[in-house]
């Protein structure tokens, strides 16, 4: 139904400070509107599903990067699998539950800022099998042209997308920088001609494959 002030009435929320959507200071809130949202997602549909089908879950991050110095600044969050449906499979390479931002075209991002678009495709098989199986990942490779620091602020690289009702997980995401595995989260001072290379997660399958 369209969203209005009547849809929101019966809606109560609680949020007990000291839990993970009431901070208490000091506590780190910079990924609050990506990542946390992403959890709380996640949570509302294990818990609908508990009265209705839902999806399985889709790659569940933003996968943030971020990259600049004195003189430029870029920072996308890039897409991956959506968890499958009950009646449908999930969609490769979107943004799942969060985020309304466009796919940057690879030549205006190479004519802006001093980065070279080394590889941009589908992260094929990275969807979980299933009756319905779930949409891949995407894996985006950039190489830097001048001195700049790389920030990313990334989930799921420990824990995948679970399937749902028998389908299989999504796979894990990876990042690398030249080849050695990086953390979900990291920060570090880059060189020309270094490559940064992202493989978002897979949605999770629904149902046995058949």
């Amino acid at each position: 139904m369209p969203a209005s002030g009547g849809a929101f009435a019966p809606v109560h929320v609680r949020a007990p400070e000291g839990s993970l959507v009431h901070a208490r200071a000091p506590a780190a809130v910079a990924a609050g509107n990506v990542e946390t949202s992403c959890r709380i997602v996640d949570v509302l549909f294990r818990a609908f599903g508990q009265a209705v089908p839902v999806p399985a879950q889709g790659q569940g991050t933003m996968n943030n990067v971020t990259l600049g110095n004195d003189r430029f600044a870029y920072y996308e969050t890039i897409g991956g699998g959506q968890g499958a449906c009950p009646d449908a499979d999930g969609p490769s390479g979107v943004h799942v539950t969060m985020s309304n931002t466009l796919n940057t075209p690879v030549e205006a991002l190479e004519l802006a800022y001093p980065l070279r678009v080394e590889r941009y495709a589908l992260r094929e098989g990275s969807g979980g099998e299933g009756a319905h199986r779930g949409g891949d990942g995407v894996v985006r490779e950039l190489r830097v042209l001048e001195p700049c620091r790389l920030s990313i602020v990334s989930e799921r690289r420990e824990h995948a997308p679970a399937g749902v009702a028998g389908g299989a997980d999504g796979a894990r995401g990876r990042n690398r920088l030249n080849g050695e595995e990086l953390p979900a989260k990291v920060t570090r001072d880059l060189q020309p001609g270094d490559v940064v290379t992202v493989e978002t997660p897979g949605g999770g399958g629904f149902g046995p494959p058949e």
